[in-house]
């Protein structure tokens, strides 16, 4: 498994399968609370912006006198974030590649907690004018880079850990690591709002300390990942990963970077733009939209999981072809039901949409995108193509918000339907990785390294050991 998960017949799968058990590491279950530890924490940071940015920010930061122009800097600000995250996944993942997953995942929780708390201290417009939008900006742009190093450390570290037949579970807990990060934002948002004035949105960016420090602590104690410290041995590390994957793998990149458009972008209708379209329709109050955003990151918690631990029943691709379908089916419908201004309404709404939708395909794209690069390259190749879809998505609401001045609610439901329609193209265009051939083969490695006598194979170091002493007794 130095390459990636066996897809054919390896005839050293049994020699790896000594340095990488097939039950995965001993470190596992550490490996994936750890990391998801971390994606909980940045993702409270990284989605507190985008409700802070629906709900408060376009006054905040930016005149108040012409509310929608206020709205659309707000948004533009978000989207900056998001802008900058493929240079983030570009250097963690080239740093993952060179020097490993752990600095990486350690360094970027780190940047991320301080960009987060700096935006709780910074002047409003009413104080410093519009120096308060570029210093917003300036955070912001932290956090990109920030956010776009921590993905591809934590899902690769987590996958490299887990064992071979549950690498979507395993992959599928660390995804659900936002979920939890975007119910904590919530949470903290709708419990500030009595404060009031710009209390309400300080405290949960203050709040974001003491989440930091717990996930630093947690996460200094993660192993590195088996693989990256087998190349490391075999002296097989890329010299340059981010050239050979763009020369090797571009096709890969380029599937999965539009699969994860729908996913990505499809949330920033759904979720944030719906935020701010329920707020300016007066369909419901903040509490409503807090409380169904929170309602659904809670069973996205379990649901994320679950979509991942599906994929090693019946394939990666089967999973997400239903998801991109109902993305593309669900955009008027949404429209619909939270255009009835029914509380249980728009709660149905939030909850279909993220908790089926998003996160059917969220729960897939870990194991998924990280079996369709080479292990020396993969951190870079799949953060390169999760967070090159982050730029479509970050302006997606800004986008959102010119197609509703221009034409209605219709404008932003066939737009999510759009994004549904490329991602379940895209997902007929991508190789299945692990379809019933790899899922056989891996069953039957699992019964003949199970059925052999304890002692009757000396476990080599490692993997280089173990096709050394293959080849020695094919000489012999």
């Amino acid at each position: 498994m130095t390459d990636r998960q066996p897809p054919v017949r390896d005839p050293h799968l049994e020699e790896v399968a000594q340095w990488h058990p097939i039950e995965g590491t001993p470190t596992k279950k550490k490996v994936a609370i750890g990391c998801s530890v971390g994606a909980t924490i940045e993702t409270y940071d990284f989605i507190g912006f985008g409700i802070a940015a629906a709900l408060y920010f376009n006054t905040a930061f930016f005149p108040a006198d012409d509310p929608l122009s206020g709205t659309l800097l707000s948004f533009a600000t978000l989207g900056i974030g998001f802008a900058v995250r493929p240079l983030g996944g570009i250097i963690g993942g080239y740093l993952g590649d060179r020097i490993g997953r752990k600095p990486v995942l350690v360094g970027s929780l780190l940047l991320m907690g301080i960009a987060t708390v700096l935006i709780g201290c910074l002047p409003t417009y009413q104080q410093v004018g519009a120096w308060a939008g570029v210093l917003l900006v300036v955070v912001r742009v932290v956090q990109g880079l920030a956010f776009g190093a921590e993905w591809g450390g934590a899902i690769l570290m987590c996958f490299e850990h887990a064992p071979w037949r549950k690498k979507g579970l395993y992959t599928g807990i660390t995804q659900a690591g936002f979920p939890v990060g975007l119910l904590l934002a919530n949470l903290a948002f709708l419990v500030s709002v009595p404060l009031g004035g710009s209390w309400a949105w300080r405290v949960p960016f203050l709040l974001s300390a003491v989440l930091i420090v717990v996930g630093i602590v947690i996460r200094l104690k993660v192993e590195e990942s088996p693989e990256f410290e087998e190349l490391k041995e075999e002296g097989e590390l890329s010299k340059n990963p981010l050239l050979e994957v763009l020369r090797d793998d571009w096709r890969n990149i380029l599937r999965a970077f539009c699969l994860r458009i729908t996913e990505t972008a499809g949330y920033a209708v759904s979720v944030t733009f719906m935020l701010s379209y329920v707020a300016a329709e007066e369909l419901a109050d903040r509490s409503v939209t807090l409380t169904a955003t929170m309602i659904a990151a809670a069973i996205g918690i379990f649901a994320t999981t679950y979509w991942g631990a599906l994929t090693d029943r019946v394939g990666r691709r089967p999973v997400y072809l239903v998801g991109t379908a109902l993305h593309l089916l669900w955009g008027i419908p949404l429209f619909l039901l939270v255009n009835t201004g029914v509380a249980v309404a728009v709660v149905i709404a939030f909850v279909i949409s993220y908790a089926v939708l998003q996160n059917s395909l969220a729960g897939v794209q870990g194991a998924w995108f990280s079996e369709l690069f080479a292990a020396k390259t993969r951190t870079t190749g799949a953060s390169l193509a999760y967070q090159m879809s982050a730029v479509v998505s970050g302006f997606t609401p800004l986008i959102t918000t010119a197609l509703y001045a221009g034409y209605g609610w219709i404008g932003p439901a066939l737009l999510f339907s759009g994004y549904g329609l490329l991602g379940l193209v895209a997902a007929l265009l991508t190789r299945e990785t692990w379809g019933p051939a790899e899922r056989a083969e891996v069953a039957a490695l699992e019964r003949s390294v199970r059925a052999q006598p304890p002692g009757d194979v000396p476990v080599p170091r490692s993997g280089a050991d173990a096709r050394r002493r293959t080849a020695d007794s094919t000489t012999d």
